[in-house]
């Protein structure tokens, strides 16, 4: 049986792939390590809390005790880094909380999954370190052409940068040590569990609650939309079949500027649920310090290499997306309180 260390497991994507593994196996074992932070929340993992197979345990992956004693106290097999400080906006203001836990964060996780794994001939077999990255490390395209595996990293904000300087730290032990690594970097994910900083979650949420939709600049920047589920299938490839040591790009081949995602959220929700949500609500804002202006992935190589393509279209996910947050109210007003409350005060209003 083969035992997961999943760091930020309670975060979204983390989330969906704890499920998601769970759902497809059962003769794994899961060890979740999450900080709950604002965007980490048990509520995401309700339903499997008493699964056999899994456990949770609150802590920090800084934190050289704790992660060290899950290594000798369990056989770990992978390690799945999801853990990370991850919106822009907020790595505008606090850059010094990204760089922590971003980049020293993963390199902890590197230092004590190399010193249990790491042999006289080099590395226990059917181990691996897996770091879960964007394609934000690439920085910003133009009006054509797509990010490759081989695109020089060329980051900008306070978050890619620490994202990035995290991916190569992970190659540096690859190159280095000889330490069975892969990477993987993402376009934008959507899905259940996404917390309402992030832009699809947050204009579902203001229109049911008849809040301005607030639109960075004048609304064109363009990004790749990959629905999580997909993302959390390749993962689980790339793990199990990736070659070691390289990096795969997983993108979803669904490009959409910002204010055609607002405008399909607004005309769904209008058709379907309330006629008062309308493009009255959209609200421009000042545009994102650095904003990048294009973002497009190309999935040739894991396509290539390990079969995966992204079966879920913008069309489909969008729509299992807010039919998921209408179904799970509860969910978005538990998670909406509090902090979260501060925090859209300080981006938005103030």
């Amino acid at each position: 049986m083969k035992t997961y260390l999943i760091t930020g497991g309670a975060g979204f994507i983390g989330s969906n792939f704890v499920h998601y593994m769970l759902d497809k196996y059962n003769d794994i074992t899961i060890i979740n390590l999450d900080k709950l932070t604002y965007a980490g929340n048990l509520e995401n993992l309700k339903g499997i809390e008493n699964n056999k197979n899994y456990t949770f345990v609150q802590g920090d992956i800084c934190d050289k005790e704790l992660v060290e004693n899950l290594f000798s106290e369990n056989d770990i097999d992978y390690l799945v880094n999801f853990a990370a400080e991850s919106h822009v906006d907020r790595s505008i203001k606090e850059p010094e909380v990204f760089v922590k836990t971003n980049i020293l964060g993963t390199v902890n996780l590197l230092n004590i999954a190399k010193n249990a794994w790491e042999v006289e001939c080099g590395f226990k077999e059917g181990k691996k370190f897996m770091q879960v990255s964007t394609d934000e490390v690439y920085g910003s395209l133009g009006a054509t052409g797509y990010f490759l595996e081989t695109t020089p990293i060329d980051s900008h904000s306070p978050y890619s940068s620490s994202k990035a300087g995290a991916d190569l730290m992970v190659k540096a032990y690859s190159d280095t040590y000889k330490m069975p690594v892969n990477t993987t970097r993402c376009s934008n994910n959507y899905g259940p569990y996404q917390f309402p900083e992030k832009l699809i979650p947050l204009l579902i949420n203001n229109c049911l609650n008849h809040r301005d939709l607030p639109v960075y600049g004048d609304g064109m920047n363009i990004r790749d939309w990959l629905y999580v589920e997909d993302h959390c299938k390749a993962i689980d490839m790339v793990i199990n079949g990736g070659r070691i040591g390289q990096i795969y790009n997983i993108g979803g081949h669904n490009e959409r500027t910002n204010m055609q995602i607002v405008k399909t959220i607004i005309n769904y929700l209008n058709v379907n649920i309330d006629k008062e949500i309308t493009e009255k609500l959209i609200s421009y804002v000042e545009d994102r310090l650095g904003h990048d202006m294009r973002y497009g992935i190309d999935p040739t190589k894991i396509k290539d290499e390990l079969g995966w393509y992204p079966e879920t279209t913008f069309e489909v996910g969008i729509k299992k997306t807010i039919k998921w947050n209408l179904d799970n109210k509860k969910w978005m007003n538990n998670i909406t309180s509090g902090e979260y409350q501060n925090y859209y005060y300080n981006m938005y209003e103030k």
